[in-house]
């Protein structure tokens, strides 16, 4: 496998911490880029752009208003200034014109990026805000995709605006975590919907197109347990009993991935101890001992071309076989190359520690705590983040503690870390190279801000956001289709406070380089989705290109590309 340049990146300094204080509560209703006062803690406060129903009522009806496609010229119109994944690409010899509204399917020709933003070009600010003020709380992942026809040309695309999945609740007493999906715009957070149906608000949903028909679905769990596919109109499209055998514990804090497995054309959706086809039914299921945490995933780990499937401390192929099944504790799984082998390993966090598992089921290191933060409650049972924080061609990884969020080089030695405050949940983080310098910022969210970290632990970006944390994460798309990386980040009153229920950050500016326009399960890794929600036939092993575990990727001209070394 051919290597990036071993420079170590010299980090851009910020003189100032930039504070974010965003939002003003529920029902705030101020411009989303006007500042205003400082807030008492000293932080900069940009006042928040709450939005309701009505603002979604004014789309597309052809009056003029901003969104409408009608042409004018309005923001959100799709009409002019966007930048698009699959730019004008010229003429074939041997067909028509690439159309530039469809991903190309090419997944694993990952160009050299050419595109930077300026070395100055973080100056966070609010886009948007939203709450639905009988359901303020959210814990789990939002997610993106493109759900609607913006642009009103018949048909759901790459040239419409991405849309963000929320999935909140009334509060955390609430019978069965009892909980319901909203369907909000990226460009300015207004509703599209909300879907009846209740859902488990603890459970992060999975999207991609799941019966071929080139429309995202839903694929999410019921208040009682049942598993739900929900069309991209938010009908129910099936639900079917589900056998959590395991205890509640597998459904608790637990997450659906999407996959063809067995490379048929057929996705499969994969949740805790459970392997179904597309329809609901029944495929496998899988011994985890009861009251496990974890968020499953499916990878090549034995190079036969198809996907096996990680759950926890175990590996099993699609027909139910066991691949390898380790004597760890079962817990949270990410999978990357990172000796620099060629080969997948899975980094496990669980309640012990840090464990790293070759391809075979081999174990290299196991129940590591590098930071000397014991193994009490769930300190280390917290999901990780996988890239190259550091320029240096070579991925490191990031996860916390309930006291501090760490970045390791892949031997678990550590390269930063620093203080937050998370007792309460099992937060995660991510990662993204804002300014496509080939060295990714730091994100993580604890129950009292979201972070952003630069190169050596310092703090760029404090931004309130209360949270009585599960396992959710701030997640980086092109949410509104503009050319440049948006943030997202859910917030919820279990620990008090009045944050918005999710928030959108940019760059006051636009300068940020482009992230992909779609973010749809908790083990994202980039190459297990295309742009458009479909799901590959024939997954990409994300460790043979971008080599990265629940970050985005940035994109430009003809698709994913890998920014040049750092320095």
């Amino acid at each position: 496998m051919e290597h990036r340049g071993m420079r170590r990146f010299g980090w851009i300094s910020w003189t100032t911490l930039l504070g974010l204080s965003l939002g003003t509560g529920c029902g705030g209703n101020s411009g989303a880029d006007t500042n205003s006062a400082g807030a008492d803690d000293g932080t900069t406060s940009i006042g928040s752009s709450e939005n309701t129903e009505d603002s979604a009522a004014d789309q597309g009806d052809g009056d003029g208003d901003p969104g409408d496609g009608d042409g004018d010229g309005d923001p959100g119109d799709g009409d002019g200034g966007t930048k698009f994944d699959m730019s004008s690409l010229p003429d074939s010899d041997d067909g028509p014109p690439i159309d530039a509204c469809k991903v190309v399917d090419n997944m694993n020709a990952v160009g050299e990026c050419e595109q930077s933003a300026p070395p100055d070009a973080f100056e966070p600010a609010l886009q948007w805000s939203f709450t639905d003020e009988a359901e303020p709380y959210s814990y789990v992942t939002p997610l993106v995709a493109n759900f609607t026809d913006d642009d009103n040309n018949g048909e759901i695309d790459l040239c419409d605006v991405p849309d963000v999945v929320l999935v909140a609740a009334a509060n955390p007493g609430n019978p069965n975590n009892t909980g319901h999906i909203f369907l909000l715009s990226g460009d300015d957070g207004s509703l599209h919907f909300r879907i009846e149906e209740g859902v488990d608000s603890s459970f992060t949903p999975a999207i991609g197109d799941i019966d071929g028909d080139g429309l995202v679905e839903i694929v999410t769990a019921s208040p009682t347990g049942d598993i739900l596919a929900f069309e991209h109109t938010g009908e129910l499209k099936w639900s079917v009993p589900a056998d959590w055998s395991g205890g509640p514990g597998l459904r608790y804090s637990n997450s659906a991935a999407l996959a063809d497995v067995d490379n048929d054309g057929d996705v499969e959706i994969i949740t805790a101890n459970m392997f179904l086809d597309h329809l609901g039914n029944l495929v496998e299921k899988f011994p985890v001992p009861s009251g496990k945490w974890g968020a499953t995933t499916a990878a090549d780990l034995d190079n036969d071309e198809d996907l096996e499937i990680v759950i926890g401390h175990a590996a099993y192929h699609h027909n139910g076989d066991l691949l390898w099944m380790t004597d760890l504790e079962p817990g949270y799984p990410q999978v990357a190359d990172l000796d620099d082998d060629g080969l997948p390993e899975v980094l496990l966090t669980n309640i012990d520690g840090l464990s790293l598992i070759e391809h075979d089921g081999q174990v290299t290191y196991q129940d590591q705590r590098p930071t000397n933060v014991g193994p009490t409650g769930t300190n280390w049972l917290r999901p990780a983040t996988i890239h190259d924080f550091d320029g240096d061609g070579f991925p490191e990884f990031a996860t916390s503690s309930a006291s501090q969020y760490t970045v390791y080089e892949p031997d678990a030695s550590i390269v930063w870390t620093a203080p937050v405050n998370d007792a309460s949940g099992i937060a995660a983080g991510t990662a993204f190279d804002f300014l496509g310098a080939g060295a990714a910022q730091a994100m993580y969210a604890d129950q009292d801000f979201m972070f952003i970290f630069d190169g050596d632990g310092n703090v760029l970006l404090q931004q309130s956001r209360k949270s009585g944390t599960l396992s959710e994460y701030p997640v980086v798309a092109d949410i509104d289709n503009d050319g440049s990386a948006e943030i997202l980040v859910v917030s919820n009153q279990h620990l008090g406070g009045g944050d918005p229920c999710i928030q959108a950050i940019k760059d006051v500016e636009d300068r940020w380089i482009q992230a992909r326009r779609i973010w749809n399960q908790h083990s994202y890794h980039v190459s297990n989705v295309r742009e458009d929600g479909t799901i590959p036939q024939f997954e990409v092993p994300a460790w043979e290109g971008l080599n990265t575990f629940r970050t985005n990727a940035q994109i430009e001209g003809g698709g994913l590309c890998m920014p040049p070394p750092a320095g």
